[in-house]
């Protein structure tokens, strides 16, 4: 059982903390993506995703939700910026052999490192699906950065095609809020009535619980029209304490307290926030529940 632990802010040591890139999107790809599948399939199925589907995946990391498209029989294009390591791991899970090349069109499959406007293709059909399966509503400035990607990216879109959102669900339907608020706390940004969340949609400063029209009002903004929602249970599920730590670590919510603090503080408060969902056999459990929007294009 891990023991209680001291609450001890160390001093700020300045700057973006040290990481291994490799290993935090290994464990990533690993350990944390998967606690999402639920969330992609529930999605899949509402637009009825399959053969004939020209899939847009913005954020894609190391792509699982791409793979699961493609089994499907979709064909997929993501897009991600500043994460090579992620997508090195993408290109292999659906490249194969062809994993050194960035796009092979052969292999029906093509990842890009770049921005959404690098995925046009005058030669091929719009896109008739986007996802941005990144969770919005868990960290400050998160809605806005999602307005922005959709904004580029929508002109991709056939006219009255679907783009899926993703967001957290409401804090007391999500154990991992409790956990999440590490982060809020090391960063001063904390408020014990606020579990999570910007404080609204523009802005950056503070912290709320996600309320229901956030997805909507982002995809209002970005020039299309909701037409339906969802809500999926997402559990996290991990082996142990410490696959529980470096799979919520690799998620990059907690980077900003570990510059405000030091990763050791940071990783000693995740411990003892999920000392709750700790059980008998070691394991670690918080029941999630994350909600998606699907919106067309006007």
């Amino acid at each position: 059982m891990t023991p209680t632990l001291v609450r001890q802010h160390r001093p700020h040591q300045g700057g973006t903390p040290r990481v291994d890139a490799s290993a935090r999107a290994r464990d990533w790809a690993e350990i944390q993506e998967r606690m999402l599948v639920p969330l992609y399939e529930a999605v899949y199925e509402r637009v009825e995703a399959g053969a004939g589907t020209r899939l847009l995946g913005l954020g894609c990391g190391s792509g699982l939700a791409l793979l699961m498209a493609t089994a499907r029989g979709a064909a997929v294009t993501g897009v991600d910026a500043g994460a090579p390591e992620r997508l090195a791991l993408a290109r292999a899970r659906l490249l194969g052999d062809n994993a050194r090349t960035s796009a092979a069109p052969d292999a029906g499959a093509r990842l890009i490192d770049g921005v959404p406007a690098d995925a046009a293709d005058p030669a091929l059909p719009p896109y008739n699906l986007i996802t941005a399966f990144q969770p919005a509503g868990c960290t400050a400035g998160d809605y806005e950065q999602l307005t922005a990607l959709l904004e580029s990216a929508v002109p991709l879109l056939g006219r009255g095609h679907p783009v899926a959102l993703a967001g957290w669900g409401p804090p007391e339907r999500c154990a991992t809020s409790a956990v999440l608020r590490v982060a809020a706390r090391l960063t001063g940004s904390d408020d014990p009535e606020l579990p999570f969340g910007p404080r609204d949609l523009g802005g950056t400063d503070g912290w709320r619980p996600a309320r229901r029209d956030d997805l909507e009002q982002v995809a209002e903004r970005a020039g299309l029209k909701p037409d339906g929602s969802g809500r999926v249970a997402c559990p996290f599920g991990y082996a142990d304490i410490n696959s529980a730590v470096r799979g919520l670590l690799s998620s990059g919510l907690f980077d900003a307290a570990a510059g405000a603090t030091d990763q050791t503080q940071v990783e000693k408060e995740l411990e003892e926030a999920l000392h709750p969902y700790l059980r008998p056999d070691g394991t670690v459990w918080m029941p999630n529940v994350f909600r998606y929007v699907i919106a067309r294009k006007r």
